[in-house]
């Protein structure tokens, strides 16, 4: 399968290199979105991790306005973050596509 073991080691260090420069990357790229005409805004990381929420005063007295509107702006934000994550993913596999584990050149 693979022509020798010093290729099979180069290619797993390869992807290795490769997974830790995109969980770094993911980790960089931040992803907004905003609700109810701006009045309610989430971020998240490329890792799907919530970092800045940002909510008007005027949605502090109506709970279930508030509930909609976060519960929608969380969804959306992390539908862009998958796709986000999946998108890097196929291009990291991508980058693997000059190594061949068959040996052939």
């Amino acid at each position: 399968m693979f022509s020798n073991l010093g290729d099979m080691g180069k290619m797993l260090a390869g992807m290795q290199e490769n997974a830790s420069k995109l969980e770094a990357e993911l980790e960089s790229k931040n992803f907004s979105v905003k609700s109810g005409g701006g009045m309610l805004e989430v971020s998240m990381n490329g890792k799907g991790e919530v970092v800045d929420l940002i909510i008007d005063d005027s949605l502090m007295s109506d709970k279930d306005s508030l509930q909609i509107l976060l519960i929608s702006a969380i969804s959306d934000v992390n539908k862009m973050v998958q796709q986000n994550q999946q998108s890097s993913a196929m291009g990291m596999l991508g980058n693997l596509g000059g190594m061949n584990p068959f040996g052939a050149k």
